[in-house]
């Protein structure tokens, strides 16, 4: 028979004549299998093996085996099926039904059976598995802004009411107390990772003695506040009279003239009242300032780590420096007491004529204390490398102050309760959002400023935008928005559909003047664009920075009386998280490169910046950024020609688009980001206005030359930028073409 000779085939094929018994059971199986297989093909229904007997077919002529080698069919049902195809073939066989056909259809009945076991089992795990561990949200365009609305209709004034209420019943312990608490606040919100990272670092805090200024000529002594020194004072007030000093002055003892005109060897610091808000009452209210521009001054451009070098320095300059009331200023020059006429506010002067000699007296102490931030996260699930920071700070400083650290804790922690309720639907933002709240804030920055310092190169890379939440309603008046040029268009967007009452912000303008607290890293080293949306006073608004730098003793009950109802506190935050899921959620970010361009042309109108080179090079930039805008963002935004590499490329680009603006050098109190103006009024570059007011003091045009040449330089380095970034894609696209 065919499979006999086919067996001898294989056995003559191996290097032996004889084979194992694994071997053996391996070609029995095989035979056996070939065999059932070729039984069952059509056509053989009577064929029947029978091994005692051996049948002759056609003209055979012998029963012996060794016939000659057959070859392979080229039939795709085998051997046997060519001899069926034979016209000269009979079968002489009968059988009954073979075995096989029972075998085959409970084969099959197992397989099926098997099957929808494991299909029915896969559909149970996959219905646990889904509902303990959700699969990540699919691609949406642009995330769904409904998802937004769903998550921003969770923020209630109420509930940021009763956290801010709780936050006050914290006693009034340290930094790392406080912090402490926040932490299980969050944590108790659902935030996954959430750290406590502490720095020691150098503070100057108040003695244990009020500061006191004395008229020498009188003998009178007054505490900063223009209240006469007595014990009784000293007793009720003496919070308020320990913290009305600046940080990191000199300490001692001095007499000066406050007519010397050379060799002065101290300073006292007034708010004049024309400056003032006529909502506040603070004419008689002394202040604490800070002459720490930022970070710890023990380690100055580094971070606070154990084992890094520290430099004692507790004087920050060799001048007393003493923060006065209004009031008590009054009295060291001999003005009246009215200072409005005919609704005219006249400005504290020196009286012309006459000479006071006073004797100053300062006690403040330095000392090493541990200061703690609150740093959570909110992973991405797209761009988990890319962070979006929203910053609060709170209060080491006793009530001193006031409650406005418990404002701006409140926001983001009401923030954070409404997401995470989304997050645990299944919902996560594509970029990843960091929650700060700073400690040693009131000291010059120095948590935000340590912990900068400490991730300097991830966050150089990272960043995508920061949102300050420093303050947020130091007034009721006016929605004040303060954005960076390239989100001054995302800023005034949020606004048309977040206000809760439209009368409190009736598209506000958007202006790109310097906020205080801690974005101040962020923005002057790390070039990161940043947005702060405040409620405060018009007169506020319109005058310099320095009120926002001076800390008054506020009442506890100061933010209630400004917001009873608290609806705006709601608007900041709503408004604060729309801007957040914009910038963590849109596939390009929403920052608008054109609008750095026209910032810049419009800081040279004017005879200071009437300079034709740097007229010309902020031509060229305002063509090269028209061209990235039309050329590369809008077909990036349209959901069709959008390729993901391509749009990973354009972030890059549009996340350092302000880096270019951070200049070297600048006088004390100006940003290094040019990009920024110094209040509302100024429209030109802050930095060749103050070099003009210097040159006209000096003689000397030095000083506007290197001003001139390092906004020069900026404004030629962001054009170079915004064209290298045109050649890569250019160089990508005719590559892949």
């Amino acid at each position: 028979m065919a499979y006999h000779k086919v067996n001898a085939d294989q056995r003559a094929q191996g290097h032996s004549p004889y084979l194992d018994n694994d071997e053996l059971q391996a070609t029995a199986l095989e035979l056996e299998w070939d065999m059932e297989k070729e039984l069952e093909e059509p056509g053989f229904d009577h064929f029947q093996l029978d091994g005692a007997v051996q049948h002759h077919l056609g003209n055979s002529q012998s029963p012996d085996l060794d016939l000659e080698p057959i070859q392979p069919s080229s039939s795709p049902k085998g051997r046997f099926q060519r001899l069926q195809e034979d016209p000269d073939y009979v079968s002489h066989y009968t059988r009954q039904a073979p075995k096989s056909n029972r075998c085959s259809f409970f084969q099959i009945l197992k397989v099926f059976c098997t099957a929808l076991i494991l299909f029915i089992f896969g559909i149970v795990i996959g219905y646990y598995a889904r509902k303990k561990c959700p699969s990540p949200p699919t691609s949406q365009e642009p995330n769904n802004p409904h998802i937004y609305h769903e998550i921003l209709k969770e923020i209630k004034a109420e509930n940021i009411k009763q956290i801010y209420r709780d936050l006050l019943q914290f006693p009034r312990e340290d930094d790392v107390d406080i912090a402490m608490k926040i932490l299980v606040q969050w944590s108790s919100q659902g935030l996954e990772d959430v750290q406590l990272v502490n720095y020691s670092v150098l503070l100057d805090l108040p003695g244990s003695s009020s500061n006191t200024v004395t008229l020498k000529n009188s003998g009178e002594c007054f505490y900063p506040s223009g209240q006469q020194c007595d014990r009784e004072t000293k007793t009720l007030h003496s919070q308020d009279l320990l913290y009305s000093y600046a940080a990191y002055s000199a300490k001692g003892t001095l007499e000066l003239s406050l007519l010397e005109d050379a060799g002065f060897g101290g300073v006292l610091l007034y708010a004049d009242p024309c400056d003032l808000p006529k909502t506040t009452d603070l004419a008689d209210k002394a202040f604490m300032v800070s002459l720490n521009s930022g970070g710890d001054p023990s380690t100055p451009g580094y971070a606070s780590i154990d084992g890094s070098y520290r430099q004692y320095r507790p004087n920050l300059t060799t001048l007393l420096v003493q923060p006065i009331s209004a009031e008590l200023a009054k009295k060291l020059v001999s003005l009246p007491g009215d200072t409005v006429q005919k609704d005219r506010c006249i400005h504290l002067q020196l009286p012309a004529t006459g000479k006071k000699v006073i004797s100053l007296n300062i006690q403040s102490v330095t000392t090493y204390k541990t200061i703690s931030n609150v740093i959570g996260y909110l992973k991405g699930t797209v761009f988990p490398d890319r962070y979006i920071i929203i910053g609060s700070h709170h209060n080491g400083l006793n009530a001193y102050g006031g409650q406005e650290w418990a404002s701006s804790t409140a926001i983001i922690t009401a923030f954070i309760q409404a997401l995470m309720l989304k997050v645990r639907r299944g919902w996560r933002p594509d970029r990843t959002i960091v929650f700060c709240s700073w400690g040693g804030t009131s000291f010059g920055n120095i948590g935000s400023y340590e912990w900068a310092e400490d991730l300097k190169r991830v966050l150089q890379r990272n960043v995508v935008a920061y949102i300050s939440l420093h303050n947020p309603v130091r007034g009721n008046s006016t929605l004040h928005p303060v954005a960076s040029p390239s989100l001054q268009q995302l800023a005034a967007e949020s606004q048309s559909f977040n206000c809760v009452e439209e009368t409190r912000c009736p598209g506000s303008n958007v202006s790109s003047v310097q906020i205080q607290g801690d974005s101040d890293y962020f923005i002057n080293h790390l070039g990161v664009p940043a947005m702060q949306f405040s409620y405060e006073d018009i007169k506020t608004s319109e005058n310099s920075s320095f009120l926002f730098e001076a800390l008054f003793p506020v009442r506890t009950t100061k933010t209630e009386e400004l917001d009873p109802s608290f609806s705006l506190h709601e608007t900041i935050a709503k408004l604060t998280g729309q801007v957040t899921l914009q910038i963590a959620n849109e596939p390009v970010l929403p920052f608008n490169a054109l609008d750095i361009a026209l910032e810049v042309q419009n800081s040279l109108k004017g005879d200071e910046g009437d300079i034709p080179q740097l007229l010309a090079v902020a031509a060229r930039l305002r063509d090269t950024a028209e061209l990235f805008q039309s050329d590369e963002m809008r077909p990036a935004n349209d959901p069709k020609e959008r390729a993901p590499i391509r749009v990973r490329m354009l972030n890059d680009v549009l996340q350092s688009l302000e880096k270019s603006f951070l200049v070297h050098r600048v006088p004390p109190g100006l940003y290094r980001n040019i990009l920024y103006r110094l209040d509302e009024r100024t429209r030109q570059f802050s930095v060749l206005l103050e070099a003009l007011e210097h040159c006209k003091l000096h003689q000397s045009n030095e000083t506007i030359q290197a001003a001139l040449s390092e906004v020069l330089n900026s404004i030629n380095s962001a054009q170079v930028y915004f064209k290298a970034g045109l050649d890569v894609f250019e160089t990508t696209l005719a590559g892949k073409k």
